[in-house]
């Protein structure tokens, strides 16, 4: 290739024009499965095979399937419509977005189907237009975006346009040194390990792949049928007033990467952290008067997310050979120590409890605030009283919904233990 040739290539290449110079997959871009970007992005892989968003689909994350065969029916047929609606399931547009993107509800028809949010789910999103659609009614997951067909990158690494006039036929973009590994975002299909790599054109895209914005489609707020607020993490975080984006927490960088197991309620360690939980105790005459601090770190509310997801706090005294002597609530405290539980309720036209595709209106709403600080105060008879602990724990289900939900495995329907604080008398 001659200098004129290397210049006409490195002019097409920063103009974009992918595309129209070179097959650039034999398959719409929305089709390339993760597994295609493992030959590069080994440990981003390896993230996001551990993450939910892998998981997202009706077959890999029971508790959505549970929902999912109920109001829309087998994730293993194609044409099924929504019950309620007689529409295509909006649900596809944030579970399986590379299959709401072709209008099938036949999941396993591709292995991109199937992984859910999988890399080029995320990595094709252009612009995010906000979920309030000009005709007043939400537009989720992608119907809030405006989507391209090629790959969107966060910054440096995706702004190619000096490396492609440096680069002529160099499929490395510049001088390479020995072992840097071809690049397919440059606009040819390259060799990997012995496999074909589609040619996938990137393009730099910071506002959206740097922000909130790459979140809110599908986080912000989900309504019911009924009109009844289900999922409201976008307007919790408004109200906040937070300017510590979603990928902060969600997405921390270390050694070098963001992480792309963003961690959330079926993460331990970050419920972990997202809560401050302590104990302090003092004698008053007969009783231990014990106070309970809790602290939201979050600029959303705790719990967020799917409406049945839940937090209960149990207070218990033991004596010096550490028997139990005294608790606050025998068994979940939801009846008898309501201060206790931390709970987004739904609720029937009766006022009872719904589960989120039949709720008519809202329950109460006891959940710790964004950032809030709360106290719960207890008095105990002192009588042989020498440790007072408490334990926070993280339920994905309403208690009713655990017990109902037979056939989810244990660590579905299980609390978790988050937090714990003891006081010694």
């Amino acid at each position: 290739m001659d200098r004129l040739d290397r210049v006409s290539f490195a002019v097409l290449l920063c103009l974009g024009w992918f595309g129209t110079v070179f097959s650039v997959s034999a398959e719409p871009i929305h089709h390339i499965s993760s597994d295609t970007c493992k030959a590069c992005h080994k440990e981003v892989y390896k993230q996001w095979k551990g993450s939910m968003h892998a998981k997202s689909t009706a077959l890999k994350d029971p508790i959505h399937a549970t929902f999912y065969k109920k109001v829309v029916g087998d994730p293993l047929k194609e044409g099924v419509l929504h019950k309620a609606s007689g529409k295509y399931p909006v649900c596809l547009q944030c579970h399986a977005p590379n299959a709401a993107r072709d209008k099938t509800t036949k999941l396993d028809a591709k292995p991109a189907y199937m992984e859910g949010v999988n890399c080029i789910a995320c990595h094709t999103l252009k612009k995010y237009n906000g979920i309030q659609g000009a005709d007043g009614k939400l537009q989720l997951g992608l119907k809030a975006y405006d989507l391209s067909d090629k790959a969107q990158g966060p910054g440096r690494h995706s702004n190619r346009g000096l490396a492609a006039l440096t680069a002529g036929d160099d499929l490395f973009g510049a001088d390479a040194d020995e072992g840097q590994k071809p690049n397919p975002h440059l606009g040819e299909p390259v060799t990997m390990e012995g496999k074909t790599i589609p040619a996938i054109p990137m393009e730099s895209n910071p506002r959206q792949l740097k922000t909130s914005d790459a979140c809110m489609g599908c986080h912000d707020q989900r309504n019911n049928p009924h009109g009844v607020p289900l999922c409201q993490t976008g307007n919790e975080y408004s109200v906040s007033h937070s300017q510590v984006n979603c990928l902060s927490c969600h997405m921390p960088v270390n050694n070098g990467i963001a992480d792309h197991s963003m961690g959330g309620g079926h993460d331990t360690a970050m419920l972990e952290r997202s809560v401050v939980f302590d104990l302090s105790t003092e004698t008053i005459g007969d009783n231990i008067r014990a106070t309970v601090f809790m602290k939201n770190q979050q600029p959303h509310s705790l719990p967020t997310g799917a409406p049945f997801r839940n937090i209960h706090m149990l207070l218990s005294a033991y004596d010096g050979e550490g028997n139990l002597v005294w608790q606050s609530a025998k068994g979940h405290p939801a009846k008898s120590d309501p201060q206790a539980y931390l709970v987004y309720a739904l609720a029937d036209d009766e006022g009872k409890p719904a589960s989120p595709p039949t709720a008519t209106k809202l329950g109460k709403d006891t959940r710790l605030k964004p950032y809030e600080e709360r106290t719960l105060v207890y008095d105990i008879p002192a009588a042989d009283v020498a440790l007072v602990r408490g334990e926070l724990y993280y339920s994905l289900l309403w208690p009713g919904l655990a017990k109902k939900f037979k056939h989810l495995p244990e660590d579905l329907t299980a609390a978790k233990l988050i937090a714990a604080a003891e006081s010694s008398l």
